[in-house]
C-alpha cells in the first residue's frame, strides 16, 4: 500500500515538472520568435489572405502558411547594415560597383548610390518544419578568404615587329641603272648587292679619294696627305661604299660609272621602291625591309578581364599551322586605350622566330595565367542564385532557419567567386539545396517585395 502511494506521488511530481519546463520553453520561443499565419494559393503565391477560402483566380482551396520571424536576429542584421558604408553602382549594369561616387566605366553616366541597407539586404527567410528537415539535407560552406588565380584564353594574330623594320636609303642622289632584287617578299641579307647607281656626286668623291692616295704615295711623310686619304675614305663609307670597293678602286685607279649599292641590314622586302631609270634624292628609300627573326603577337583581352593583366605575365601560345607546338613569351605591352568597337584591350608579346616558322598574319590562341591581388572573401559558384537583376545567397542562421541575402560579386576563379559586399567571413552559405529553399520562398511567400531591386524574378 505504501509503495503504491509513493509511486503515485512520484508521477504527480514528474508531470508537474514536465509541464513547467514546456511552459518555460514555450515562453522563450514566443519571446524570441513571432509567428505569421496567412492563407495562399499554391498556384498563385501572390494571393495572401488572413482567412481560409478559395483562390480568386483559379478557385483552388487556399493553404495555411505559418512563418516564424526571429526578432532578435533581425535587429542584429539591422545593426550590421548600419555599420557598413554606402556603395555606388552603374544603372546599366548593377554588378559594377564602387565605394566612391563617380562615372560608370561602361557608358559614362553618373553611378547611383545604394545604401548599405539595400546592399546587404535580407530579401527572404525560410524556416523548415520538422517534416521538411527529415527530407532536406543542405550542404554548407563557411565564407572564407583565399588567394585567387585564373587562366584566360585569348585569340591573337602575328604581326611584324616595328622594332625590326628598316630600309635601304639613298645616301647620295643618283639614278638607278639596274635593280638586283627580284620582287617584294625577297629575303635580303646584310652585305647583299641590291642595285647599281649612277651618281655624279659619288663618282666625284671616288676620284678625290684616288687623288688623295696618289699624293700620299708621292710623299708618305706628309701628314696632311694622309689625313686627306682618311677623310675621303670615311666620306665614301658614309655614302654606302664598302672597304672592299675602296680596295678595288685603289688597285685599279679607276672609279666605275655604275657603283653597286649593298644592303646594310637583313630582312624581307616589304616595299620595293627602286625602279630602273628612276632618280632618287638623298634620304629616299630604295627598299623597305622587316626582320622576321623576331615577331609580335597581338592579343585581345575582354573588358571583364582587362583589369587583371600585368606586364611580365607569362603567355603560352599555340598556332593553327603548328598543332601541338607551344611558344612561350611574356606580356611586354598593354594598350592604354580600350577598343570602343570590340570592347577589348590589346596586349602584346614578342616571340623569337629564328627558324622562320611564324609569319605575319598567322592566327593562334594564348593562355595567360592571372593572379588576383590580396585575399578576398570567396564562396563556391553553386551558392549563388543569379536572377538577372540581383544575386542571392542563402545563409544558414541556425535552428532550421535560412535567409536569402543580396550580394555583390567580383571575379570568378576555378569555381569560386569573390564577394565584394553582402557576406562576412565565417557565415555558412548553402551550396547544395539553395534552389529548394528558393522554391520554398517563392511558393509560400517568403520573398519580400523590394522596390529597389525590382522583386525576385527568375
Amino acid at each position: 500500500m505504501i509503495t503504491r502511494i509513493f509511486i503515485i506521488l512520484l508521477l504527480v511530481v514528474s508531470v508537474s515538472c514536465t509541464k513547467k519546463i514546456e511552459e518555460k520553453a514555450s515562453g522563450e520561443t514566443s519571446s524570441n520568435a513571432k509567428t505569421e499565419v496567412f492563407y495562399t494559393c499554391s498556384m498563385h503565391p501572390q494571393i495572401k489572405q488572413k482567412d481560409p477560402g478559395k483562390c480568386p483566380i483559379c478557385g483552388m482551396g487556399l493553404s495555411k502558411i505559418e512563418i516564424e520571424h526571429d526578432e532578435d536576429h533581425s535587429a542584429h542584421n539591422n545593426q550590421d547594415k548600419e555599420a557598413r558604408g554606402d556603395i555606388y553602382f552603374c544603372e546599366s549594369n548593377p554588378e559594377i560597383t564602387s565605394e566612391a561616387p563617380g562615372e560608370c566605366p561602361i557608358d559614362g553616366t553618373p553611378m547611383l548610390k545604394e545604401s548599405a541597407a539595400e546592399s546587404n539586404q535580407i530579401v527572404a527567410k525560410v524556416k523548415l518544419r520538422k517534416s521538411q528537415v527529415n527530407h532536406f539535407k543542405a550542404d554548407l560552406f563557411s565564407v572564407t578568404t583565399m588567394k585567387m588565380s585564373r587562366n584566360i584564353r585569348l585569340l591573337g594574330s602575328v604581326i611584324k615587329s616595328e622594332d625590326k623594320e628598316s630600309n635601304i636609303p639613298a645616301r647620295v642622289p643618283g639614278r638607278i641603272e639596274e635593280v638586283l632584287v627580284d620582287s617584294t617578299g625577297s629575303f635580303v641579307r646584310k652585305g647583299d648587292p641590291v642595285l647599281k647607281l649612277y651618281s655624279p656626286k659619288l663618282i666625284t668623291g671616288g676620284e678625290e679619294y684616288l687623288i688623295a692616295i696618289k699624293n700620299y704615295k708621292s710623299n708618305p711623310r706628309n701628314r696632311e696627305f694622309k689625313d686627306l686619304v682618311e677623310q675621303s675614305a670615311e666620306r665614301l663609307k658614309l655614302w654606302g661604299v664598302l672597304d672592299s670597293q675602296l680596295k678595288v678602286w685603289s688597285k685599279s685607279k679607276k672609279i666605275p660609272r655604275e657603283i653597286t649599292i649593298y644592303s646594310p641590314v637583313t630582312g624581307i622586302v616589304l616595299k620595293k621602291n627602286a625602279i630602273e631609270g628612276k632618280y632618287f634624292k638623298e634620304g629616299q628609300s630604295f627598299f623597305d625591309l622587316v626582320d622576321l627573326a623576331s615577331l609580335w603577337v597581338e592579343l585581345d583581352v575582354y573588358e571583364s578581364d582587362s583589369a587583371l593583366v600585368r606586364l611580365g605575365q607569362n603567355v603560352k601560345l599555340e598556332f593553327i599551322a603548328y598543332p601541338g607546338e607551344v611558344w612561350e613569351g611574356s606580356i611586354d605591352f598593354i594598350n592604354p586605350v580600350l577598343d570602343q568597337k570590340t570592347r577589348t584591350l590589346k596586349i602584346r608579346t614578342t616571340l623569337k622566330n629564328k627558324e622562320g616558322k611564324l609569319r605575319p598574319g598567322m592566327v593562334g590562341t594564348a593562355t595567360v595565367a592571372l593572379e588576383l591581388d590580396g585575399m578576398p572573401l570567396v564562396i563556391p559558384r553553386s551558392a549563388i542564385i543569379d536572377t538577372g537583376k540581383r544575386k542571392v545567397v542563402w545563409v544558414h542562421v541556425g535552428n532550421n532557419k535560412y535567409q536569402a541575402q543580396k550580394v555583390h560579386t567580383g571575379f570568378e576563379s576555378e569555381g569560386y567567386v569573390e564577394i565584394k559586399h553582402g557576406l562576412t567571413e565565417g557565415e555558412k552559405v548553402v551550396i547544395d539545396g539553395n534552389f529548394l529553399l528558393d522554391a520554398q520562398a517563392q511558393l509560400f511567400g517568403g520573398y519580400q517585395d523590394t522596390k529597389a531591386s525590382g522583386g525576385h524574378q527568375h
